[in-house]
């Protein structure tokens, strides 16, 4: 449902992410980890069209991104990290406008609405400006706007966010429930966030991807996940070298 072939994206001589390849199964929950700058957001960015690669194919659905782009909005639920939000409106008015914006029946409209109000816990604030919302409350609303059309694939970029520990703990289990029938691509720094919701890992280093397996395969005798990510991050070469590097032989 989710699929990186070859993914590649340069600025000038920078390599931000080279060669990344990978997929997410339908009813999957995987988390997409590295860190800070590990070309995570650039990867997600890619997948779900707002930026184009420099190298190589992102297919979601089994559909070329950056050919049906339009198909594939109905489809495909993206929260980016600090999601952008309408601070004027409402939580209400802004998911009724998104609504409909896809073509949403007024019955549909109301119905998912209500649907995912309760799913991210917006009854306190759905009457409130957005720009009067705490952060937690603001994620929470991008949360719900990703939900809305009930997408059968979910891009979530750093999710919990700006959450207090209540709120985390209720933005995991939905994603947990979510991803028992959708499947779901969790970009995060945060290794409690793998071992809370995540079915498979891939984790990305300095643009590249070093480990794609299960959370067993990745422990691969290290007690925890952290020491495996210290183990996994800590001494690969740069990526910020001249193009002429050679390429993988996977990714001609």
């Amino acid at each position: 449902m989710i699929e990186a072939s070859c993914l590649s994206k340069f600025y000038g001589a920078f390599i931000a992410i080279q060669n990344v390849s990978f997929g997410v199964p339908p009813g999957q929950v995987a988390a997409f980890v590295g860190p800070n700058g590990a070309g995570k957001t650039t990867t997600m960015r890619i997948l779900t069209g707002y930026q184009s690669p420099s190298e190589g194919t992102a297919r979601l659905a089994g559909m070329d991104v950056s050919k049906k782009r339009i198909e594939l909005a109905a489809r495909v639920g993206y929260l980016p990290e600090n999601g952008p939000l309408y601070p004027e409106m409402t939580p209400l008015a802004l998911l009724k406008f998104l609504g409909q914006a896809r073509g949403l029946t007024s019955g549909a409209v109301r119905n998912r609405i209500d649907t995912v109000v309760a799913q991210c816990s917006l009854e306190p604030v759905l009457h409130k400006s957005i720009r009067k919302l705490s952060r937690g409350y603001r994620q929470r609303v991008g949360m719900a706007q990703a939900l809305l059309h009930d997408p059968d694939i979910l891009i979530l970029d750093e999710p919990t966010s700006g959450l207090d520990p209540n709120q985390i703990r209720e933005v995991r289990n939905l994603i947990r429930e979510l991803g028992k029938t959708k499947s779901v691509l969790l970009s995060t720094h945060i290794l409690q966030e793998v071992e809370a919701v995540a079915d498979h890992v891939i984790l990305i280093h300095e643009g590249r991807i070093v480990f794609d397996g299960t959370r067993d395969a990745m422990l691969a005798g290290d007690r925890t996940l952290e020491a495996a990510f210290y183990r996994l991050t800590g001494s690969l070469p740069t990526v910020n070298q001249p193009l002429t590097e050679p390429v993988a032989e996977e990714c001609p």
